[in-house]
């Protein structure tokens, strides 16, 4: 089946699916996948799709995509420019998700050496507690269980491997609060998270060589709050503070390292808000090795966090692999092109051997 993967890249992009609005893209697909004619199991969890074969083959692939855009930009409608598709969420990721749909509609052939699970998931691009797919683990983890999962991020044909781990953490300093014409009557709170703003403004941040792979740490304040009134000293100021780091470290070592940050620089009180573990490139795991290797696909790391690490978690060897510039993502340029669209599910059927080889 020849699918204009362009045109069903715009037809998605038609539907708005905004964080926390996925409803109506959620209905779209699963319409779409009940209708294929590959022969899958469809289920709906929340706004969650599964669909899965049950060929009774020895390995399970998992492929996966979120369903929600970040909010638009000036770019909430779709627009041509030849082959290419100009529009929010053109790269970030409903072109991924129309290469799953069309992947969808060959799996109905008995070629395949794996069976195959496509889970389209909401929530991707907002707080972890409404990750479609975290609820899929909690609820239904036999429905997400494979031996390799690849999530269909944007990676300009890359196969980016792993992902770094991510913490944020809330300082607070504590001071007293005085009339600020009297400001020695009390003690600036503000003024007494200055050594942790000077020590992350200069952090020099370490690049960890993982598997071959260069992984670039980061370390930055993100936010900052304090003060109540233009002639008060401030009494309280809370600083977050996130962190990014390889997959060399541990969870646990590198929540103690942030936290160490902080206290040494003075903070009164430190808060992990959140912490999500890093996920180790697995270039040496058989199914990877043959993704890359046998289509020659180039490979760098992932220097951001995905649901790869979720993956990782459950000891699922996972990797990033989809159509579209990394680097559009989330801005009012984002575009995909025809060719890169093609040539990402190109790759995936021929990996997953619903295509033949030429």
């Amino acid at each position: 089946m020849t699918v204009d993967l362009l045109g069903l890249t715009e037809q998605l992009c038609e539907i708005p699916s905004v964080s926390g609005a996925e409803a109506a893209l959620a209905d779209l697909v699963e319409a779409r996948l009940r209708a294929s004619p590959g022969r899958l199991r469809v289920e709906r969890i929340g706004q969650n799709v599964v669909a899965r074969t049950e060929f009774g083959r020895a390995q399970r692939i998992v492929l996966g995509g979120h369903l929600d855009t970040v909010p638009a930009n000036g770019n909430e409608q779709p627009r041509r420019d030849g082959d290419v598709l100009h529009g929010l969420g053109t790269t970030d990721m409903k072109g991924g998700l129309a290469v799953l749909l069309a992947l969808a509609d060959g799996l109905g052939n008995d070629r395949a050496r794996f069976d195959v699970t496509l889970v389209l998931y909401e929530g991707e691009e907002v707080a972890d507690e409404h990750n479609g797919l975290r609820r899929l683990f909690e609820e239904s983890p036999e429905l997400v269980q494979g031996d390799l999962a690849i999530l269909l991020e944007p990676t300009g044909g890359w196969v980016e491997a792993g992902c770094q781990g991510t913490i944020h953490v809330r300082a607070v300093f504590n001071g007293a609060r005085a009339h600020s014409a009297r400001p020695w009557m009390g003690r600036n709170a503000i003024h007494l998270a200055a050594p942790l703003l000077d020590f992350c403004a200069g952090f020099e941040a370490a690049t960890v060589d993982v598997d071959s792979l260069a992984y670039r740490e980061a370390l930055q304040v993100v936010r900052i709050e304090g003060g109540i009134a233009n002639n008060v000293v401030p009494d309280r100021c809370e600083v977050i503070v996130n962190r990014r780091y390889a997959p060399s470290r541990t969870l646990p070592e590198a929540v103690n390292e942030v936290v160490t940050y902080c206290t040494d620089a003075g903070a009164d009180h430190v808060e992990v808000l959140n912490a999500s573990m890093a996920a180790p490139p697995n270039l040496m795991n058989p199914l990877i090795a043959e993704l890359t290797g046998v289509y020659d696909l180039p490979v760098r790391p992932k220097l951001g966090w995905t649901d790869v690490a979720r993956f990782a978690a459950h000891g699922i060897a996972a990797c990033n692999f989809g159509p579209g510039d990394p680097e559009l993502a989330h801005t009012a340029d984002e575009r995909v092109d025809r060719a890169t669209l093609d040539a990402c599910l190109a790759v995936l059927e021929l990996f997953v051997g619903i295509r033949a080889k030429r």
